[in-house]
């Protein structure tokens, strides 16, 4: 197993902004600022480093971008949620 130090700080240091973003989605109820895009494309980001990881080198930083993309997953539902809660006003 080859861990990486470096790769393990930007997923953290990434992974430390979608808490406060999440907290954001849940309380402000509205899409304003948000790109479901953008959250998508970090998704996908994050589904390319797990495969990497799994078929090429398996460590325990495939935990870290399985966080990562359950966080920004989650920020995607509440995107939808936000979406209806806004369309029903």
């Amino acid at each position: 197993m080859n861990l990486s130090i470096f790769e393990v700080l930007m997923l953290v240091c990434f992974g430390a902004a979608w808490p406060l973003n999440i907290y954001k989605s849940l309380h402000s109820r509205s899409t304003a600022g948000k790109s479901l895009l953008f959250l998508f494309v970090i998704d996908f980001g994050y589904i390319a480093g797990m495969l990497h990881k799994i078929i090429y080198s398996f460590d325990l930083v495939i935990f870290l971008y399985m966080l990562n993309f359950l966080m920004v997953t989650f920020d995607i539902i509440l995107y939808y949620r936000n979406k209806r809660l806004e369309a029903a006003q």
